[in-house]
């Protein structure tokens, strides 16, 4: 297994109160050694038996609580710190330039190294160290990147050429997503059709239900096929951006999209089973004409997380907190409107009601409520802090036009499956579909949502298993901390996300970046006039995915959409998968699952 799983971390998601989905076999009872068959016995007679203890071990549950094959197990293993490592050491890196490569036989054979980092791991490190989340990111980026990173050891003193923040690729989700909603409300008499798994071929059916947590993906596709066709076709932020960097980067620096390693870093130990999906391989995108590698390529090659990256630190003999608190200067991405999407001068401010999972529902909110600016929206809360409903009722209508929720944490997200479970037809002859308490009309929801945000892990992404724990603190706080307190600093480090690119610039610096930036912010506002929503330019994010589509010469919903499918589990079952078949399985780059 990965070097930071281990016996010891077993209950380090269950401890907050997540119910376990493995069902706990029940052994038969053990007979009276006499038995007199004319005796009466009482039950205080009997003999108890003490039941044996549960066993739950890593092929069991992984991070969210979501079950794993076999397979997926050796899969996990094989991404690891120690991973990172042997990659940067196997070939040398390619050299670049203002204007691409300068050496074009070390193009051929050496390696391009990228990565991509998420918010919710600088808000895990800046709140392990007390700076500020900008300044964990430029820490990691050194550490990646800088003179006194990776750089300065191994075989080849490789580092990464480019570290990018997957808030770009996140926005691009966000107005995608809006689009994929509105879009069901204006097909509403449309459904869904399902292949024999329960996966749908088309778009989802209502409620769409958010695609971006992956430990809810593998929940879904190996206990309730039933809800496959209501999951968003959209690629998570992770995977949008290693497709991003595989076809652009092949195809502006003319290299194969083997030769580019790409290592992400997630919150999530269940993001590792996402990179290993063969749905997200250049199988499923590269252009016909395209002559394929001898094994598929990953979009991404290797998910580490918070805690993993202070272990990368240590085994290269680094000091993760004395690492440089400032960007780092690397060479011009080789596509230059991709350049200023991909690294923007100014970061959005993360807003609270957006939560800590990215704010996919946020957004959807917001763009429905732009619709009208007359509408006005209610917030209700639900049986406990992880389960919230949204409806937006406008002044015109008696009902509301718009209704979403939320559902963080498996104990929670059961409930929702529940309501998904399709209506049954009865058995007697004539008999009729039986309706449920409570269901709306169109299909067998049994609720009227028209998009929940489903992520695994309760409170959200700031509280996924790879992020460090308070039990976990390097530098331990002077009066005792339980993990919720810890949880509330990280969310903090995560909702005071800078920006600027730097909170402590004097005043002339601001003002020389306003005139510099006089033409950006003036594009920015004839944006805004025209499709600025919950602080994102959509029309600008539109141009930025058709550029991509155009330069790549591949269909725009090939590169931003993905499939599901039903999965059968061998945990549990006797005689499992053969250790053969699982190394096999694991050996392919695209994956077992």
């Amino acid at each position: 297994m990965s070097a930071i799983l281990s016996a010891d971390d077993l209950n380090d998601f269950i401890s907050p109160g997540v119910a376990c989905i493995k069902p706990v076999e029940t052994l038969p009872k053990q007979a009276p050694e006499r038995i007199n068959a004319y005796e009466v016995t009482t039950e205080d007679k009997l003999q108890k038996a003490n039941a044996p203890p549960v066993q739950i071990s890593l092929t069991d549950c992984l991070a969210c609580s979501g079950c794993v094959t076999s397979a997926e197990a050796v899969l996990v293993s094989l991404q690891s710190h120690s991973e990172v490592l042997n990659a940067l050491d196997s070939q040398p890196s390619i050299h670049l330039s203002a204007t691409g490569y300068e050496d074009e036989a070390n193009t051929a054979q050496g390696r391009l190294f990228v990565a991509s980092v998420s918010p919710q791991v600088r808000a895990s490190l800046a709140a392990t160290y007390g700076v500020s989340e900008a300044e964990a990111g430029w820490m990691i980026d050194q550490l990646l990147g800088g003179p006194q990173g990776l750089a300065t050891g191994g075989k080849y003193g490789n580092g990464f050429s480019w570290i990018i923040d997957t808030n770009a690729m996140r926005e691009a989700s966000l107005v995608l997503g809006a689009d994929e909603v509105t879009e069901s409300l204006q097909n509403t008499a449309s459904q869904a059709t399902s292949n024999d798994d329960g996966a749908s071929t088309t778009s989802p059916k209502r409620p769409i239900l958010s695609s971006a947590c992956p430990g809810w993906i593998c929940y879904a596709e190996k206990t309730h096929p039933h809800v496959l066709p209501h999951l968003s076709r959209l690629k998570s932020p992770q995977a949008l951006t290693g497709t991003l960097l595989k076809t652009i980067l092949s195809q502006r620096l003319s290299i194969n999209p083997d030769q580019i390693w790409h290592v992400s870093i997630m919150p999530c130990f269940d993001k590792k089973l996402e990179a290993s999906r063969e749905e997200l391989t250049d199988i499923y995108w590269r252009p016909p004409s395209t002559t394929a590698a001898a094994q598929p390529v990953r979009d991404v090659d290797c998910v580490i997380t918070a805690r993993e990256v202070l272990m990368l630190a240590d085994t290269r003999g680094i000091s993760f907190p004395a690492l440089p608190r400032t960007p780092i200067s690397s060479s011009a991405f080789p596509d230059p409107m991709l350049s200023s999407f991909l690294f923007p001068k100014h970061h959005q401010k993360q807003a609270s009601e957006a939560g800590t999972s990215g704010g996919y529902l946020h957004h959807i909110l917001q763009t429905q409520l732009a619709l009208d600016p007359s509408s006005v929206l209610k917030t209700t809360r639900g049986r406990n802090a992880d389960v919230v409903e949204y409806a937006i009722t406008s002044p015109n209508q008696e009902q509301p036009v718009f209704k979403a929720a939320r559902y963080y944490g498996f104990r929670n997200i059961q409930n929702l499956v529940r309501k998904l479970k399709p209506q049954k037809k009865s058995r007697l002859p004539g008999g009729r579909v039986g309706v449920r308490a409570g269901a709306a009309g169109g299909g067998g929801a049994g609720m009227d949502y028209a998009y929940v945000e489903v992520m695994a892990c309760p409170g959200g992404c700031t509280n996924g298993g790879g992020q460090i724990k308070v039990d976990d603190l390097p530098i331990k706080p002077e009066t005792a901390m339980s993990q919720k307190a810890w949880l509330g600093r990280v969310d903090e480090a995560y909702y005071s996300m800078s920006e600027s690119e730097s909170e402590n610039e004097n005043e002339n610096e601001k003002n020389d970046a306003m005139q510099i930036n006089d033409n950006d912010n003036e594009e920015a506002r004839e944006v805004e006039g025209n499709g600025m929503i919950n602080g994102i330019a959509t029309a600008r994010v539109r141009e930025v995915l058709e550029h991509w589509a155009q330069t790549t010469g591949i269909d725009l919903q090939k590169l931003v959409t993905t499939s599901y499918r039903k999965v059968e589990s061998d945990v549990g079952k006797v005689g499992g998968a053969e250790n053969e078949r699982v190394v096999e399985l694991a050996g392919k780059i695209g994956g077992g699952w």
